[in-house]
């Protein structure tokens, strides 16, 4: 099957997405749930204000090499589908099956569900909704932005473009008052007895901060739908890793500066605990940052939902998955089938359990996917078909630091939460190569050579 979905003759998707879109999915989705949920659960892990700030900084320095190597992939194969293209591109069929694979049963429906879980808890910060209530209005918040998405593409990615630019000013205002208010007591409190300390400390904390820096390849996905990708690839995502890296360090050290990481890593809503603590403003700071945090991870609802399907959609362009799930809608022009499977699970995982437990099963399996990801550009740069007009400097530096940091993170991750981890790899990985055996013999599925 062609792989080119820059033509449409109905059942294929349009490049229809511009500069701004781009920058929009990685800026939009990656400010979204990662930093107002799972600060606390970098507080826990990392275990004092120091290290809460030093594994948020580190966690986005690392992230650099990725980005540029995701740059350079990006405009040499300027596709749908992020990882299931470059890996199948590399030769490596069923490694490019299990990142799809994964995707769908581990971390994109996830996301979906821990972003509208986060959205209905910050409502709860002030209305005292039940659990019950809750898990209502976070499945209420995955339906209307698939509507909207599914029916409405251009539309959609208008109020994207919309809703990232606003949500940054919001942030800009939580680490302004922070930032000001912020008490150098509270920042040097030590780790609690028994918690972790040193290195071990600083590596379960980056660790944790995995969920909170996922996303900034995000327009890598929807690659076949970018105008002049080739131009427009390179600025989005170096552009992006820099504007998150500094707005996370900022925002981790004002909330550090506000309430001790003990009590971030207890709190439900550890930024609207930490805004509760600024003077002369108290609770009402609370309620603010929780109508703020409400407004920032809506818009990373929206922008998982408008291009994570596309993964399970040229899966299915491959061979690689159910055949109908590359049907393209001939009026709306999307992947409807797609999206309508990946919100009917990330649906059930709303009920499946809590923001903590979701985390430490997403974590394990997208350090393991990025892994085997990064790993490839050393086959595909020996191929003589692979072309990127973007080569990253020093090539296999950046590799190795886009690599190595990213193993010794699995490491930790299973340390850090062994029982997810665990289920994650033998649940995940051992279903996956059975279920690939039955595409590959249903569809002939072949290993792309480079000539």
């Amino acid at each position: 099957m062609s792989n080119n979905t820059q033509e449409s003759n109905g059942t294929e998707l349009k490049r229809k997405l511009g500069l701004g879109t781009a920058i929009a999915l990685g800026v939009g989705t990656t400010i979204g749930s990662g930093i107002f949920s799972s600060v606390g659960e970098v507080a826990g892990a990392a275990g004092s204000g120091v290290m809460v700030i030093l594994s948020f900084l580190i966690g986005g320095l690392i992230m650099i090499p990725q980005n540029l190597l995701y740059t350079e992939y990006s405009t040499a194969i300027p596709e749908d589908g992020l990882f299931v293209a470059y890996l199948k591109r590399a030769g490596w069929p069923f490694m490019s099956f299990l990142s799809g694979w994964l995707s769908f049963w581990a971390t994109d429906p996830t996301g979906i569900a821990i972003s509208s879980l986060a959205v209905a808890n910050y409502l709860a910060f002030f209305t005292g909704f039940s659990q019950i209530v809750v898990r209502m209005v976070a499945v209420a918040i995955i339906i209307l932005f698939t509507a909207l998405h599914m029916i409405k593409m251009e539309a959609g990615a208008k109020w994207q473009n919309f809703i990232t630019m606003f949500k940054v000013l919001p942030f800009m205002i939580l680490i302004g008052m922070g930032l000001f208010y912020m008490r150098g007591d509270t920042m040097m409190t030590p780790a609690a007895v028994g918690a972790p300390t040193g290195i071990a400390a600083l590596l379960a904390g980056i660790s944790a901060t995995t969920w909170s820096y996922d996303g900034m390849q995000s327009a890598c996905v929807m690659g076949g739908e970018i105008k002049n990708p080739k131009r427009n690839m390179p600025i989005a995502l170096i552009s992006t890793v820099i504007v998150i890296t500094l707005l996370y360090t900022a925002l981790s050290t004002a909330a550090v500066g506000l309430l001790p990481a003990a009590d971030l890593a207890a709190s439900d809503a550890p930024i609207a605990a930490a805004a509760a603590n600024i003077p002369m403003i108290g609770q009402s700071a609370g309620i603010i940052a929780a109508v703020l945090a409400i407004i920032i991870v809506t818009g990373s609802v929206s922008s998982l939902i408008m291009f994570q399907a596309r993964i399970e959609y040229k899966m299915a362009q491959e061979g690689m998955w159910f055949k109908s799930w590359a049907k393209v809608h001939p009026k709306w022009e999307t992947p409807y089938v797609s999206m309508l499977w990946q919100s009917g699970f990330a649906i059930v995982l709303v009920f499946a359990g809590t923001i903590n437990d979701l985390l430490g099963y997403f974590t394990v399996i997208c350090l393991l996917r990025s892994v085997v990801t990064f790993i490839a550009v050393f086959k595909l740069r020996k191929m003589p078909d692979y072309k990127p007009t973007y080569k990253m400097p020093c090539w296999q530096l950046m590799a190795l630091l886009a690599v190595v940091p990213t193993m010794i993170l699995l490491v930790s991750t299973f340390v850090w939460a062994p029982g997810q981890s665990m289920i994650a790899a033998v649940v995940a990985v051992g279903t996956g190569y059975p279920v690939y055996l039955y595409f590959k013999k249903q569809n002939n599925i072949t290993a792309h050579t480079g000539k």
